[in-house]
């Protein structure tokens, strides 16, 4: 019974033979066995080490780095034929893919290990289970980038054989229950997000759920892996209308992000999620809760300078909309005019969010039938756009449509011609902010 299970086993072995487009290599001579413990093998051990640290501390870089030097030190250490050179191949593609998302690369190197893999066979072999381990990770991986670059068949062909082949690992008691496990919460995931590459939800909504049961399972529920599990499956859940259970899913993504001690960042854009979502699923009883987790994902980044402030004010501005939406939005417009200032110094005074800013203000002023207010909103606005856009775009053109209405509003159309009679005989057409002395302080106005 064990020899079949084997035979079984090693025919999978031929999979990755069919996988490889490039011919077989003639087997190299080997390198003496007294060259394999050399320094090249204790540098090998540290760069892996190195690689896993930048990693793990987001210096994708020099992670990167470490994962070509591991490659080069793998070849020197076992030589051209030997199955870790094809291992040291998927880990830089998984490098390439998790850390730069880089698919091209990814796959490239993934064709190497599986040249490598090819020679490997020729080789007298005992149905080493590390190999078998190293072809599920390289088929895996291959269908990773090929979904990247939206290759869906190959993808789902590559992904079939990784999951056929754990299987059976664990069938043949070559890896333990929860190895299987873990890798079968990977692979759903990678089948998820292979149907919704496609626009297929529902048939992503089932692998997302079995992906994250399987991840709870063997990471914890509480586990940071499950928190970008959690927010793709609540994508798909809002895609399907299912709002209650995307917000769950959602709020409990935010619970572990806060249990881990994140940085004020990481908060804040853990907050903006919920409160994305409330405001997407446009149902009253999410409303509460779509200003709390606006609040409390400002309140995280308040304080914060450089791209946190950028990223504050761009949340305000997303909760101001949503005051508009919801009925509020003499408030909105209040939070609006207090934002300018800060507005032009984190964008600079010419920036679409300083553009945008003052067409909101200009059409509440023009709602309100404060035609001359409105006007010299929208005309700033205008100048902005004008020089970002130029004057053929369409948020230009849309802006100036709306100014040739307002300049025949008799309360603004007079003001050019009074204007004229102070004018003196050379006056460059200066934004009021800008003049030297002057302040923002009622650039509202």
């Amino acid at each position: 019974m064990q020899e079949s299970q084997e035979t079984h086993i090693s025919s999978h072995l031929d999979e990755v033979v069919a996988a490889v487009s490039i011919p077989p290599r003639r087997i190299q001579n080997k390198l003496p066995q007294t060259a394999l413990f050399q320094p090249p093998r204790e540098k090998l051990q540290l760069c892996e080490e190195k690689a896993k640290s930048y990693s793990s501390s987001h210096h994708y870089k020099e992670a990167i780095q470490e994962l070509v030097r591991c490659v080069a030190l793998t070849r020197i250490c076992y030589g051209d034929s030997h199955w870790k050179l094809a291992e040291a191949h998927v880990n830089l593609a998984q490098g390439y893919l998790q850390l730069k998302g880089l698919s091209l690369q990814a796959k490239q190197h993934t064709e190497k290990a599986q040249e490598v893999l090819t020679s490997t066979i020729e080789l007298p072999f005992n149905a080493n289970t590390d190999v078998f381990r190293c072809s599920v990770e390289l088929f895996h991986t291959m269908g990773r980038a090929l979904i990247a670059l939206q290759k869906f068949k190959e993808a789902s062909e590559n992904l079939a054989k990784a999951e056929r082949l754990s299987k059976e690992l664990l069938q043949c008691g070559r890896i333990i229950k929860e190895e299987w496990i873990e890798i079968q919460g990977q692979l759903k995931l990678s089948l998820a997000q292979l149907y919704q590459g496609q626009k297929k939800s529902e048939e992503a909504l089932p692998h997302y759920q079995e992906a994250l049961e399987y991840t709870e399972s063997s990471k914890g529920e509480k586990s940071l892996e499950c928190v970008p599990i959690l927010r793709e499956l609540a994508g798909v859940e809002q895609a399907l209308g299912f709002h209650d259970s995307c917000i769950d899913h959602l709020l409990q993504a935010h619970l572990i992000v806060l249990s881990k001690h994140p940085s004020q960042e990481e908060a804040a854009d853990s907050a903006h999620f919920v409160a994305q979502a409330a405001v997407k699923s446009r149902r009253p009883k999410h409303q509460d809760m779509a200003e709390q987790y606006f609040q409390e994902s400002m309140a995280h980044l308040k304080d914060a300078g450089g791209m946190g402030r950028a990223k504050f004010l761009l949340i305000q501005d997303e909760f101001c909309r949503f005051l508009k939406i919801i009925g509020q939005e003499e408030r909105a417009l209040s939070i609006l005019k207090e934002s300018l200032e800060a507005k032009f110094g984190t964008f600079g005074d010419f920036s679409p969010e300083v553009a945008e800013t003052y067409r909101l203000l200009g059409r509440a002023d023009l709602a309100q039938g404060n035609h001359s207010r409105a006007h010299k909103k929208l005309k700033k606005c205008l100048q902005i756009q004008t020089l970002l856009y130029g004057p053929q775009d369409k948020r230009t053109l849309a802006t100036q449509q709306t100014m040739d209405v307002l300049s025949k509003a008799p309360e603004v159309a007079g003001k050019p011609r009074q204007a004229q009679k102070a004018k003196p005989p050379f006056c460059p057409i200066i934004p009021q902010h800008l003049v030297p002395g002057k302040t923002r302080a009622n650039a509202a106005d």
